[in-house]
């Protein structure tokens, strides 16, 4: 899916993406500010009497999304590249700050094991995108501009619902026994988990409509501030508490909620759109 995507990106338009101080602020400042007191908050009111879920959910929630926030950024026609910029950064702070939210939250202190992250995003981020700029390099030499620009990005782009569709699919079917054995957790997360979405989903619409933000900006705003990056958080749970398995079911059945809703936000910010509420 990634490397589709990044098929489509010009490298420049990442490189002017890092200099648009005023999205990189808001999106940090909801992510690493806001998102924390809202996540021990929901926490609070929800799962006070199941500490170890506790703990999951604010692991997932205090982690911002480092892959598929950007197909769901393209599938609502935001800003990639501006969401892209943003990336580095989100995966530093979180590598820095994870240890002090688990202590100012949730009692513990844990330390991150870097190379679970760095292990991550360069095979689910860096490897696609240096693939894709490799191809993009090579067939420019080939003289294949036309077939790239042609034939090759617009199949990715018009296959990447189907790509989606499969990764949730895939998903699901890997986790199904979860599911099914640990229904009591699904419902004790679902209500927590989905006011989450929620508020952010009407916090970045505000903010974007406050701040004059474009819809493709807003859009970029939104998905980064929403989706969370549960593969990693999931990883560094089974590492850090071994001894805690309701940790990381919550991380588990947290992507299972958390996709689908991406899934659904992508389409109404395209209707969005379609009404003509942004100029």
């Amino acid at each position: 899916m990634l490397y589709g995507l990044f098929l489509s990106i010009p490298l420049k338009d990442i490189k002017n993406g890092f200099r648009n101080l005023k999205f990189a602020g808001t999106s940090l400042g909801i992510n690493f500010i806001w998102t924390p007191f809202l996540a021990w908050g929901l926490g609070a009111l929800f799962l006070s009497d199941h500490p170890a879920l506790w703990v999951g959910f604010i692991m997932l929630m205090v982690t911002p999304c480092t892959d598929w926030y950007l197909i769901f950024t393209e599938i609502a026609k935001g800003n990639v590249a501006l969401s892209t910029s943003i990336l580095p950064v989100n995966l530093i702070l979180q590598i820095l700050l994870l240890p002090i939210y688990l202590f100012l939250f949730a009692g513990v202190m844990k330390a991150v094991e870097i190379s679970i992250l760095v292990e991550s995003i360069v095979i689910v981020l860096v490897l696609p995108f240096l693939l894709a700029h490799a191809t993009k390099f090579i067939m420019h030499k080939m003289k294949k501009t036309e077939t790239l620009e042609n034939k090759l990005i617009p199949f990715f782009s018009s296959a990447q619902i189907a790509f989606l569709s499969l990764a949730i699919l895939a998903m699901f079917a890997s986790q199904g026994k979860y599911l099914l054995q640990n229904m009591n957790v699904v419902l004790l997360l679902l209500i927590p988990v989905l006011l989450f979405f929620m508020i952010n989903f009407i916090l970045g619409q505000f903010v974007g409509r406050m701040m004059h933000l474009s819809y493709e900006d807003t859009v970029s705003l939104s998905l980064t501030t929403l989706a969370r990056n549960s593969p990693v958080a999931l990883a560094i749970a089974v590492t850090a508490f071994p001894d805690e398995p309701l940790i990381a079911l919550a991380l588990v059945i947290g992507p299972l909620i958390e996709l689908p809703v991406l899934a659904s936000i992508s389409q109404m910010l395209l209707l969005i759109k379609k009404k003509k509420q942004y100029t």
